[in-house]
Parts: structure tokens; C-alpha cells; sequence
């Protein structure tokens, strides 16, 4: 169940220059209210916001680099 008690914790996984990965299953609330959900037991979800698929990550931050501070 979605908002069942678990006795771990969720791990949520930074990737450089990549997506979160999210242990799931996962509900994601997007900025205008809408509720995605994955019932997959890894997810990726994008941060950098090229994805065709958004929230999903796509693998779309392959194809360009991000402007980095020097």
C-alpha cells in the first residue's frame, strides 16, 4: 500500500550527473497535482528535466552536458 508504515527506511540513491534512483513501488505528486505512480521495484527519476517522459528518466542527460561552475 502506498502510504503503508515500513519498517526501513525508503533508499533514495544521488547519481552524478544522473537520476535519483527510488526504491519502489512510488507515488510521485508533479508540480501541477497530478499523481504518477510506479509499482517497479527500482525507479529513475529524472532531476535535470530533459526526459520525454518526466518524471521518468529517460536516459535523455546522456545526450547533453550540464554547464558546470569552474
Amino acid at each position: 500500500m502506498p502510504n503503508e508504515r515500513r519498517d526501513v527506511p525508503r533508499r533514495i540513491t544521488i547519481r552524478t550527473d544522473g537520476p535519483l534512483l527510488v526504491e519502489g513501488p512510488v507515488e510521485v505528486v508533479l508540480e501541477d497535482g497530478t499523481v504518477v505512480t510506479s509499482d517497479r521495484f527500482c525507479v529513475a527519476l529524472c532531476i535535470c528535466r530533459r526526459s520525454l517522459r518526466f518524471p521518468w528518466c529517460d536516459t535523455s542527460h546522456r545526450r547533453r552536458t550540464r554547464d558546470r561552475p569552474t
